[in-house]
């Protein structure tokens, strides 16, 4: 399966350059993305996920261009952020998971039973009938990943997943982002850096270019002595 390759990209919005001249390759199955508050890391996330087109130069993302072949990037890409609520449509917790699956139009029977193992598998089942908007921080960002892990995308793209969440919280959904029975790729935004060290790669971004690429602990080593005082 391909990965990820850029060459030459640009994204200018309005005024400004956030990404510059930024070319990587990255096969690995998990990586992670760091930098500084403004580097160009979430840019980077949206132009994977087809979510802001490149100005300039060339992408491919599981062998597809995203500008291009944009209907079936988001079939096979599923796309995570910091903050759940953007992500939730509906106003139950089953119908919203059940929304992920409008496109593959399954039969009532095939949805209710993916529906039911994909709440079992995040611990939602006895959630199932509750409000989607009164869950708590935790519960909404477990139901952001179970909504896109219903569709078993090839490749996830989480953006800040665990930021606004408790250290109990935060370890289950990173847990479920690296979990291997899925059998997806894992892009991971993080400024946990211990976190971006479970990952295979890591890649530092500064003032909108990729600065770094390498092992995990390398990398968080270069990153940790460009901001030491």
């Amino acid at each position: 399966m391909s990965g990820i390759r850029l060459d030459g990209v640009t994204v200018r919005l309005g005024d400004a350059d956030v990404l510059r001249d930024v070319a990587v390759d990255l096969d690995a199955r998990t990586v992670s993305v760091i930098g500084e508050n403004g580097s160009g890391k979430s840019t980077f996330a949206r132009l994977l996920g087809g979510l802001t087109p490149a100005t300039a130069g060339r992408i491919e993302v599981l062998g597809l261009d995203p500008a291009r072949q944009s209907a079936e990037l988001r079939r096979r890409v599923a796309v995570v952020f910091s903050n759940p609520d953007a992500q939730i449509v509906l106003p139950t917790v089953a119908e919203d998971v059940a929304f992920s699956l409008r496109a593959e139009k399954p039969t009532r029977a095939e949805a209710a039973e993916r529906v039911a193992g994909a709440l079992a598998r995040f611990g939602l089942t006895d959630l199932a009938e509750r409000s989607s908007h009164d869950l708590s921080g935790g519960q909404k960002q477990l139901l952001a990943l179970c909504g896109a892990f219903i569709r078993h995308p090839e490749l996830v793209i989480a953006d800040e997943p665990t930021a606004f969440l408790d250290a109990r919280n935060a370890r289950r959904v990173a847990d479920h982002l690296f979990a291997e029975e899925h059998g997806h790729r894992l892009v991971l935004v993080t400024h946990d850096l211990a976190l971006a060290e479970r990952c295979d790669v890591a890649v530092l971004f500064a003032d909108g270019r990729v600065a770094g690429i390498g092992t995990p602990a390398d990398i968080v080593a270069e990153y940790e002595a460009s901001i030491r005082w």
